[in-house]
């Protein structure tokens, strides 16, 4: 019996599949405009759109069709309103450009908007000028990918996402570009989802900005000149591997900043040229591995509340100070990293110093507190202070350090 009503079910979804069609939206053509050929459309056929410049919309689709573009054909919006909003489970977009979503104060109007649906594939699609670029809300299972997306924004409040997922999961965000928006990626309450190789840069705000989302994935991505860099909040199960958080510089601007993390795996990744490489507050049971950090003003700056935390096996090249840490050490690990301020021994020769190294310098605090002592940073004075502090502790905690500082960087 279950043996016939599976070859029953093969031959319904084969006759589905032959009776698909493919239909020709061109400039002058008899099938019609975008709303008439969705109209005709079943599920599973396809609309294939000719080169040219199409104005209207919104296009509402609400079957579970595909729309590929060949030679690169253009919606244009009105402005006031969003160009395609995808309604159905199994919904492709491909090959098109879509412009021309203007700021909306009420509403967050997005050149391409996906709602409650499942399996839906966004590739290849560039988005110009647009409030929102891809907004999803309750999906599941969508991959946004190998897209460009390039806003206009001025300013914060009449500025939206490149891409924008709020209550999703399963998400694939994949070889996307993102610039000129508020955030190039923004999530909230989205699980088990995963972003790689994307390129965000020169957003108002953040690079990447997520909150409420847990067991993600975030590999190799590159973040460059964002206005306050990347954000991560009160989030769990958080692994961040191979990304690049490159000259995000401002007075409140860092590569990374963690905020009530738990559980997280950050590894293998480079902070280079920031004001602070990462900002760590109220996260606990993070392990940070294997990253580098090159040229920042603060390598790290941990807070209060900060536990278990173990950074073991880092490059810390020539940052202008390695460590900062407010309130007690609390379980926290910094064993094995290579230190390019270290100027101890190895009698041994085992590659790992004799005495122990100090990350936190006393002149770090006093900037902390007072930023305009920085005038004072590479005078003789300074260098007295941090020795007279490295002689004998006092201000700063003289249990934080590195008890096998490494004399050779990791490969």
């Amino acid at each position: 019996m279950k043996k016939g009503l599976i070859i029953l079910a093969s031959l319904l979804l084969g006759a589905t599949w032959l009776q698909a069609r493919t239909w020709v939206m061109c400039q002058g053509c008899p099938e019609g405009e975008m709303n008439q050929l969705i109209e005709k459309c079943n599920d599973g056929d396809t609309i294939l759109v000719s080169g040219g410049r199409y104005e209207g919309g919104p296009y509402h689709i609400n079957k579970s069709i595909q729309i590929l573009g060949n030679g690169t054909p253009v919606f244009v919006g009105a402005g006031n309103h969003e160009i395609f909003v995808l309604q159905s489970d199994g919904i492709r977009i491909e090959g098109v450009q879509v412009e021309n979503v203007r700021p909306n104060y009420l509403k967050d109007l997005a050149a391409i908007r996906v709602e409650k649906v499942r399996a839906t594939v966004i590739r290849d699609v560039r988005i110009i000028r647009s409030f929102f670029g891809i907004y999803l809300e309750h999906c599941n299972g969508a991959t946004i990918e190998s897209n460009f997306i390039s806003g206009d924004a001025s300013d914060e409040a009449s500025s939206g996402n490149a891409i924008h997922a709020w209550y999703c999961k399963n998400l694939l965000i994949r070889d996307n570009e993102m610039s000129n928006h508020r955030d190039g990626i923004y999530f909230e309450f989205v699980d088990s989802s995963e972003i790689k190789n994307n390129y965000s840069h020169q957003n108002l705000r953040y690079g990447l900005h997520f909150m409420f989302s847990n067991d993600d994935l975030y590999q190799s991505n590159t973040f460059v000149e964002n206005g306050a860099g990347v954000a991560v909040m009160f989030s769990k199960r958080i692994a961040m591997y191979s990304n690049m958080f490159r000259h995000n510089w401002g007075s409140a601007s860092y590569g990374l900043l963690l905020k009530e993390i738990y559980d997280g795996d950050i590894r293998d990744n480079v902070f280079k040229e920031n004001s602070v490489g990462i900002h760590v507050e109220g996260s606990s049971r993070i392990k940070y591995f294997a990253n580098e950090f090159v040229r920042n003003g603060w390598a790290i700056r941990m807070t209060g509340g900060c536990m278990e935390n173990e950074i073991r096996g880092n490059n810390f090249y020539s940052n202008t100070l390695d460590l900062l840490m407010h309130g007690r050490v609390n379980d926290n690990i910094f064993d094995e990293n290579y230190w390019s301020g270290y100027t101890g021994y190895d009698l041994d020769h085992d590659g790992i110093g004799d005495i122990p190294y100090r990350p936190v310098k006393l002149f770090s605090f006093l900037i902390d507190r007072t930023p305009e002592s920085m005038i004072l940073l590479r005078s003789l004075f300074v260098d007295l202070l941090n020795f007279a502090e490295k002689v004998t502790p006092i201000f700063t905690p003289a249990e934080v350090l590195d008890n096998k500082p490494l004399m050779k960087p990791l490969s």
